[in-house]
């Protein structure tokens, strides 16, 4: 496989082209290595995306807008930082982005009408902080702007993120939010979403898409409310308890996993499946799910 980078909201995509396997990897600023799952399927372009130095950030969050992935925030030594870097896969190189107005770590995005939103990841223990616990970048300008937020949001700290229908929900450690940025309003997620959302998840055709403890995938309709079985996976999918990744390619449900190779090699999967609803169902049919990438052990992670 050719992988050739697109990438959406969180951990983002593959564009995936039949030619050879196994690209070589982009490398990041942060240790060197690729900070989400998709950025060293990026390309099969022998040249390596030039980089700045700086120090390595834990818990950065990730965006895309067109051909550029933004790496937003993290903790340094400790402290949550407002850096933002940028990629651009055009030219394989990265730039500093506009700073954010405070520091985040461990928060998250959404890329709602061309402008990215971040939440949380910050202690709200002061006006200034406070102020500024959700913010959003205009890329067109490179401003950063506060998003008002109530007060009983901002003790919460977010696990995960998708965007369904210009909406940015977000999985917190008490209780999931939504935010419209159409009109700025927060909401509950809902008890159902919020007690069946787990790991990461993305939307294919407004639907969420997550797995269960038990490795199966599931599907969560916003409209009607209801969780439901991704069926028809039993034969052509192995599970996976942990750490897989998934995404929305052209209205196919894309997922990433790894799993111990032998030999000091950890291996990395992929699987593509077409969804659909089928009598009031979901129903997925694998395309194609196979080795794509194997690296020593320990210097690949899922996040």
């Amino acid at each position: 496989m050719k992988f050739v980078g697109r990438f959406i909201q969180g951990i983002q995509i593959l564009d995936l082209k039949t030619t050879t396997l196994a690209p070589p990897l982009h490398q990041s600023p942060e240790r060197q290595r690729p900070p989400s799952p998709f950025l060293g399927l990026l390309s099969s372009a022998t040249k390596q995306p030039r980089h700045p130095t700086f120090s390595p950030a834990i818990g950065s969050a990730y965006a895309v807008l067109g051909s550029i992935i933004y790496i937003i925030g993290g903790s340094i030594n400790d402290v949550p930082s407002s850096h933002i870097w940028l990629l651009d896969c055009r030219f394989h190189r990265w730039r500093r982005g506009p700073s954010m107005r405070v520091g985040h770590e461990f928060t998250t995005t959404g890329v709602v009408d061309g402008k990215i939103y971040v939440i949380g990841g910050c202690v709200a223990d002061n006006w200034a902080w406070s102020a500024k616990w959700a913010e959003v970048l205009d890329p067109a300008s490179e401003k950063w702007e506060r998003v008002a937020s109530p007060a009983k949001v901002r003790e919460k700290w977010m696990h995960a993120s998708t965007v369904v229908d210009g909406k940015v929900y977000a999985m917190a450690d008490c209780g999931g939010i939504a935010l419209d940025p159409r009109c700025g309003a927060w909401e509950s997620v809902g008890t159902e979403l919020d007690l069946g959302w787990r790991g990461r998840a993305c939307v294919v055709d407004d639907i969420l898409y997550c797995y269960d403890y038990l490795g199966k995938i599931k599907g969560f309709d916003v409209k009607s409310g209801v969780w439901k079985e991704l069926k028809g996976l039993h034969k052509g999918l192995p599970r996976f308890l942990c750490g897989a990744t998934m995404a929305d390619l052209g209205g196919k449900l894309v997922v990433v996993w790894e799993c111990g190779g032998g030999n000091g090699k950890d291996i990395i999967w992929c699987a593509e499946i077409q969804v659909s609803k089928k009598n009031g169902e979901l129903w997925g049919e694998v395309d194609w799910f196979q080795k794509v990438l194997s690296v020593p052990k320990g210097e690949w992670r899922l996040w």
